[in-house]
Formats: structure tokens, C-alpha cells, sequence
């Protein structure tokens, strides 16, 4: 499973947006011209990632002179995987169409890998939901995964010695 660029935008994009706020939503608006030059996105494409962020409530406009976006809340409030939700970032890890009711195979059966990749899945939902846009501004994300899964990165480091 990749994470794509509508994702990964939008987290970037809305940290840019805490950092230049102060993480504070009743802070001056920042336009996206200022977002697009500083984290090196389109334009166009931050238009429509943050109309997406609008409609869910995590940020809001003001029109006019000095207008742009501030954060809908603070950014301690502010979850990840809301804001990958939010611009409509597939997180499942499997390649199961998403009504649930069919498998991938042929058949219309689940493969022998299911479980496996839908529990991945729910893992990085899971620790994406424990991040918050504060968290990602302050550089707190860096071990972050050990203490939710209680040393999953030192299990990996000793399977490769």
C-alpha cells in the first residue's frame, strides 16, 4: 500500500498551515500561495485538497483582503488520519473493493493474505489517529510506533541482526 500524493500533501500542507499559525485557530489566515511557495505544491492542487479539508471541518476560509485558511481547531485537536480521511486517502492496505461483501479473487472469495493486510490496514489508521498535527510540528512522531506497539521498530532491528 502506498500512501499517495493527496495524503501526503495535505498533512504537509496543513503543518505548514499550524506552523505559520502557531498551531492556534483564531490566528491570522495564511493564504495557499504562501503554502504552495513554501512546501513546493501546486496551487490548484492545494485548492482542491483544502476545499476537501473544508468540507470536513478541519479548516476555514476568510474571503477577502488578508484572507486565506486557519485551522478549524487547535492543532493538538487535529488528528492525521483525519486529515488523510478527509481528502479521501484510501488507507486500506488490501485490494478488496471496500463494499466489504467480496473477496479479491476470482471467485469473489478473500485471499489468504487478507487478514494479513486488513490488520495492516487498521495498524497504520491506528497509529495515524495517534499523531496529532501538533505532534508532527513539534518532531514528536520519531518513535512514536514503539511506544504503540510496545517496541515494534527494536523487534525489527534485532530480526535483522
Amino acid at each position: 500500500m502506498k500512501l499517495g500524493t493527496r495524503g501526503r500533501y495535505a498533512v504537509m500542507a496543513m503543518a505548514e498551515l499550524a506552523m505559520r499559525t502557531g498551531g492556534a485557530s483564531e490566528a491570522q489566515p495564511v493564504t495557499l500561495a504562501e503554502i504552495a511557495a513554501r512546501q513546493d505544491i501546486s496551487q490548484s492542487y492545494l485548492e482542491q485538497l483544502f476545499g476537501r479539508l473544508r468540507r470536513a471541518g478541519l479548516v476555514r476560509s476568510a474571503r477577502g483582503p488578508g484572507g486565506g485558511y486557519r485551522l478549524a481547531r487547535p492543532a493538538a485537536e487535529l488528528r492525521i488520519a483525519d486529515i488523510v480521511v478527509a481528502v479521501d486517502e484510501n488507507l486500506r492496505a488490501t485490494r478488496c473493493p471496500p463494499d466489504g461483501r467480496t473477496g479479491c479473487m476470482k471467485d469473489a472469495s478473500r485471499c489468504v493474505t487478507h487478514d494479513l493486510w486488513d490488520e495492516l490496514g487498521i495498524h497504520i489508521h491506528d497509529f495515524l489517529n495517534a499523531v496529532s498535527l501538533e505532534d508532527v510540528c513539534a518532531r514528536r512522531v520519531l518513535g512514536m510506533s514503539d511506544r504503540l506497539t510496545g517496541g515494534g521498530r527494536r523487534f525489527a532491528e534485532q530480526a535483522a541482526e
